[in-house]
């Protein structure tokens, strides 16, 4: 029977749409309650992608294929080690803080509470800005951060578990592309990409907030701010969170600056905090990470809020990643789909132009081609 090409399509693009929206909604709920196991895993595939390309110069100096993966085991978990315990110092410093600055900050909520008063706030208003300097409140809010750190040290043997298996695998995927290059070129290039993109982010974010949290810390060392290395640990650490990151670094330095000396101290502390994290983070930084990943700013920081809420905290420092690989799975797999990439930050979506003829020398187009023939129709003779 001959194809009839203008056959209605099965199912609508309004239906194909709704079905695709309805697929995603289970798929993420799939994922919210399993968050407790998808995070981990989630961390640990992104510290063996980061510490894998340390594998082909082993192997090129002659170190075998299970020393090699030993290597990548090894730095991994140097990694987490050190995270561990910068998080575990931060957390018992601003708890001991806390007690020993108890009177202070319960001195500065009754001065904060009575100004608001004096211009007018309800009392409301003045009940919540004093439950911000609530030294029980913020107790509470270092033992809910407490909590949550260790909620992510108790999935901690499930990452280490994780890394073993994931590089002990990744040596046998290096060789993926000589057995299926021809066959799988497309799919192989898009995990390259991916994973390229996940090592240049955090390579891009760990530099600037290594440096970030130097001039924050002396900076805050030199006002006479206590433990300016927690707060140097707080602000390499929210680096890692896109766009958000910066603020929550500056509200418990300006905090404690307030109550240690006055209005006059907290706004020399956010004056220096603007002044150094806006020129790195905010003019300098985005043009690397883009660079890097090719999300736009919007999407970036719904990323952020979007995968906290699915996945919980890991979720705000592992949202780049996952934006990715939702975008390298979905969206890169279909030629349909250059639109969307585009919408969502990555310049190599744009379609290709069309092939504009040769211009003639000077600029000038070529004359168009003379018929031959005579008459309107042009035939030859």
């Amino acid at each position: 029977m001959p194809r009839n090409d203008e056959s209605p399509a099965l199912l609508s693009p309004m239906l194909r749409t709704l079905l695709g929206l309805a697929a995603a909604v289970i798929a993420l709920a799939g994922l919210y309650f399993a968050r407790e196991l998808v995070g981990p895993l989630v961390l640990g595939a992104v510290l063996v992608i980061i510490c894998q390309p340390l594998r082909r110069p082993l192997e090129r100096r002659g170190w075998p294929r299970w020393l090699a993966t030993t290597a990548v085991i090894v730095v991994a978990y140097v990694i987490l080690a050190i995270l561990a315990f910068l998080l575990f110092y931060a957390g018992r410093q601003f708890v001991l803080l806390i007690g020993d600055y108890a009177d202070e900050l319960e001195a500065t909520a009754d001065n904060v509470v009575a100004w608001l008063q004096s211009v007018g706030l309800d009392e409301q208003a003045a009940d919540a800005a004093a439950g911000v300097l609530d030294p029980s409140a913020l107790v509470g809010l270092a033992t809910s951060l407490g909590g949550t750190a260790l909620g992510i040290l108790t999935a901690f043997f499930f990452v280490l578990a994780y890394v073993i298996f994931m590089a002990a695998d990744g040596a046998r995927y290096e060789n993926a592309a000589q057995r299926f290059g021809a066959a799988r070129r497309g799919t192989l290039e898009r995990i390259g990409r991916f994973n390229s993109g996940v090592r240049r982010y955090y390579v891009v974010n760990a530099s600037f907030g290594a440096v970030v949290a130097i001039v924050d810390g002396l900076a805050l060392w030199a006002l006479g701010i206590p433990v300016p290395a927690v707060w140097a640990i707080l602000a390499f650490v929210t680096n890692f969170v896109p766009n958000i990151g910066f603020v929550l670094g500056l509200i418990p330095p300006a905090l404690l600056a307030l109550v240690v000396g006055g209005w006059p101290l907290m706004l020399i502390v956010i004056a220096i905090y603007c002044v150094v994290n806006v020129t790195l983070q905010v003019l300098v930084q985005p043009k690397f990470v883009s660079d890097a990943v090719n999300l736009s700013l919007t999407l970036s920081f719904f990323s952020v809020i979007f995968w906290t809420f699915i996945i919980g905290p890991l979720g705000a420092i592992l949202s780049i990643p996952l934006t990715l690989l939702v975008r390298t799975l979905v969206l890169e797999g279909d030629p349909d789909a250059l639109w969307l990439r585009w919408l969502s930050g990555d310049t190599d979506a744009a379609p290709r132009a069309a092939a504009s003829p040769m211009p003639a020398r000077g600029g000038e187009r070529p004359p168009p081609p003379q018929k031959r023939g005579r008459g309107p129709v042009g035939r030859s003779r």
